[in-house]
C-alpha cells in the first residue's frame, strides 16, 4: 500500500501549484461567479488554500513545518515563482515561511449566515501571497519541466515522504508543445511511499457543467480535455473517500482531474487535493 506515510516535521510533504497566468486568464469565469476574472478567482483560491494550510499546521508553540510549498506561474513572461512580497523569487518555502511572510493583509467583506435565516457582512483579514496575473501565452511544457527539476532535488532530501502533490491549473492549451511527456516524467518520480501525484484542473468561461474526477474521457468534449485527463494521476483511496464525502458520486478509478471548473469547483479541488489523512 502507498500514500500512507505520516506527514510530520521530521518527514514533511510537498505541495506544488503550477498556475496558468496567460492572457486568457483575464476573461471571466462562467455563470455563478458574478463576472469574476479567472486570474482574480484563482489567486483568491490559492491564497485561501495557503491560509488554510497555515492554520492546519499552527500549534500552540507556532507553525509546524509539515509542508514545503511552491507556486509556479507560467505566462507570456515565462515561468517563474508566483509568490510576491518577502517570498518573491523563491521556488519552495516552508509553511512557516508562508505564515510569517505574507505580502500584505487585506481587509475584505465576507457574507455569512446571520443565524436567523438571513445573510450578513463580516469584516475579515485576508493575507495575500499571490497576485492575479494574466499576460501572453501558455508555456505549460516549460512549467512542468521546471516543476520536475525542483521536485527531483526536493525528493533527494526527503526520500521517505508522503509523495509530493502537483496541481496544474490552466484555462487553455499549451503554447509550447504537448505537455504529456513532461507530465509522465513527473508522475514517474517517487518516494518510498508512492509516485508523485499530478492533478489537473481546467477552468473556463464556458457555461458547460463541470465534470469532476472523471474515470474515463468518454464525456469530455475535445482532445485537449482528454489530454489533461490522461495526464492526471488516479486518486489515492483516502482522497476518493474525501470526494465522496463532498457529495460527488464517482465511478471506479477516478482521476484527479476537473474539467470546465467554476470558482466553487476550483476551491473544492484545491482543498481535497491538499487534505492528506495522516498529518501528525
Amino acid at each position: 500500500m502507498s500514500y500512507v506515510a505520516e506527514i510530520s516535521r521530521a518527514n514533511p510533504s510537498c505541495i506544488f501549484l503550477v498556475i496558468d497566468q496567460s492572457g486568457s486568464m483575464e476573461d471571466p469565469f462562467g455563470s455563478g461567479n458574478a463576472g469574476k476574472k479567472k486570474a482574480e478567482g484563482l489567486s483568491d483560491a490559492v491564497n485561501r488554500l495557503l491560509q488554510n494550510l497555515v492554520i492546519k499546521c499552527a500549534k500552540s508553540e507556532g507553525i509546524r513545518d509539515y509542508y514545503h510549498v511552491g507556486v509556479l506561474g507560467y505566462s507570456g513572461n515565462g515561468v517563474s515563482p508566483a509568490f510576491v512580497g518577502p517570498l518573491a523569487g523563491r521556488e519552495l518555502v516552508t509553511i512557516s515561511d508562508i505564515g510569517n511572510s505574507p505580502a500584505r493583509v487585506e481587509a475584505r467583506v465576507k457574507k455569512v449566515d446571520d443565524g436567523a435565516g438571513g445573510i450578513m457582512n463580516q469584516n475579515i483579514k485576508f493575507p495575500v501571497w499571490v497576485d492575479p496575473v494574466s499576460t501572453g501565452g501558455t508555456p505549460m511544457c516549460d512549467a512542468l519541466r521546471r516543476t520536475k527539476d525542483i521536485l527531483a532535488e526536493w525528493l533527494s532530501h526527503h526520500p521517505n515522504c508522503y509523495p509530493p502533490i502537483v496541481m496544474n491549473i490552466t484555462d487553455g492549451e499549451s503554447t509550447d508543445g504537448d505537455p504529456s511527456f513532461m507530465a509522465d516524467q513527473i508522475k514517474s518520480m517517487y518516494s518510498s511511499d508512492g509516485n508523485i501525484l499530478l492533478f489537473n484542473l481546467h477552468i473556463s468561461s464556458s457555461q458547460h457543467k463541470p465534470i469532476e474526477y472523471a474515470s474515463s474521457d468518454y464525456d469530455l468534449p475535445d482532445s485537449y480535455a482528454k489530454l489533461l485527463f490522461h495526464m492526471s494521476s488516479p486518486l489515492p483511496d483516502h482522497m476518493w473517500v474525501m470526494v465522496q464525502e463532498e457529495g460527488l458520486a464517482l465511478e471506479d478509478s477516478p482521476r484527479g482531474f476537473v474539467f470546465n471548473a467554476d470558482l466553487v469547483s476550483v476551491i473544492r479541488f484545491l482543498d481535497i487535493g491538499t487534505r492528506p489523512s495522516n498529518l501528525r
